[in-house]
């Protein structure tokens, strides 16, 4: 298994890490423990050592399934990273009552990497107000945490902020090779490596949309090497970056871990030719947008209450990826059937705001059309 050292902890952790966000679960939607014991045991045997998950994961029972898998092996073995839900910390209490809870329901004595959940403008500008940085420093200094770092989700100006408010012993953001110029992105990554300040990376295979496509992008991928994965090729782009320490990947099934196990086992960086492939594999997914939305949200509010902006940015994924699954979710539940399109009452308010002319209205009917249809589906 691939280790990659961080020299400013002066430990070497797995370059594949475990999430635990996406366990198999039965029927009723709890966590197929059997299975995901069975998956995780796998992962260790073969020299994973880094352990992922979260207070919200598999609403809550991430944390505590994680804890009992892991009692039967010796605690200095792996590293556990766990995350402060901060979106429910109010006061300095709220942090050490959620972290005694976490400690309780992992069953452990101390969390290794303790990250700020989720970060953004508003919640950094609360914790900072709050204190909840300093009151997480303090249990450090008492050993319950071994590691602070936070997990991103926004600018990269709001990153660089971040990054740069203190001596962070690591950080964790989203980044593949469809998404280098998201969020804190390429520059974020130079960044940190700048600063000397490790790097885990979570959504490496873009939540499964980098994991299956068409038959004209995996071919492709097969005149490489008709035995790899379209997923491998996603993780070993983001694992050629040196300053990358671990890759995180929500894994669901067996055939996952074996696949990533494979890719990990003797990793090696993207040659010259594979660079080159992906980046003709980026501009066919790009050649898909189906209309110029910036998301600049000039047309917003509507009426109606469409998310213009959110359902052009859906059919634009739908189509690039050419995948229902890689909008379920935002389209299904982040949105919700009041927001979208189906809703458009062909006023033109919109199109008389729009900078860059676009026919709203005609577009819209072909979004709910196509997203109704669901005809583009592949297994990740």
């Amino acid at each position: 298994m691939e280790k990659r050292k961080m020299e400013n902890l002066g430990i070497a952790t797995s370059l594949l890490g475990f999430g635990c966000m996406r366990f198999p679960t039965m029927a009723d939607g709890k966590i197929d423990e059997a299975k995901a014991e069975r998956m995780l045991d796998r992962a260790i045997d073969e020299g994973v050592n880094y352990i992922d998950t979260a207070y919200p994961y598999h609403d809550g029972q991430s944390e505590v399934v994680v804890g009992k898998i892991l009692k039967k092996y010796e605690r200095s073995s792996f590293y556990l990273a766990t995350k402060l839900p901060v979106w429910l910390v109010n006061t300095v209490e709220d942090v050490d009552r959620l972290f005694e809870e976490q400690l309780g329901k992992l069953q452990v004595e101390y969390i290794d990497f303790y990250l700020l959940h989720a970060m953004d403008r508003e919640r950094w500008e609360k914790m900072k107000e709050i204190g909840c940085v300093e009151r997480l420093e303090k249990l450090k200094a008492e050993g319950k945490i071994k590691y602070l770092g936070f997990s991103f989700h926004d600018s990269y100006e709001v990153f660089e902020e971040m990054l740069c408010s203190r001596d962070w012993d690591f950080c964790q953001i989203q980044l593949n090779y469809m998404d280098a110029e998201e969020q804190a992105g390429m520059r974020g990554y130079r960044l940190a490596e700048d600063r000397k300040i490790p790097l885990i990376i979570m959504e490496p295979v873009k939540g499964g949309s980098l994991a299956a496509f068409s038959d004209d992008i995996m071919e492709q991928f097969h005149q490489l090497d008709p035995e790899a994965s379209a997923a491998s090729y996603a993780l070993r782009w983001v694992g050629s970056k040196p300053g990358v320490k671990v890759i995180l990947s929500g894994m669901s099934t067996m055939e996952q871990v074996e696949d990533n196990l494979k890719t990990f086992r003797n990793f090696k960086p993207l040659s010259k030719e594979e660079e080159k492939a992906i980046g003709k594999v980026i501009e066919t997914i790009r050649s898909r947008v189906q209309n110029g939305c910036t998301g600049c949200r000039y047309c917003m509010p509507c009426p109606a209450g469409v998310d213009i902006p959110g359902c052009f940015s859906v059919w634009n994924t739908y189509h690039m990826y050419q995948n229902y699954y890689a909008v379920d979710w935002k389209w299904e539940q982040e949105m919700g059937a009041e927001h979208q399109a189906k809703n458009c009452i062909q006023c033109g308010k919109c199109e008389k705001s729009c900078p860059q002319k676009l026919q709203i209205r005609r577009d819209l009917k072909k979004v709910q059309e196509d997203l109704d249809k669901k005809e583009m589906v592949f297994e990740r």
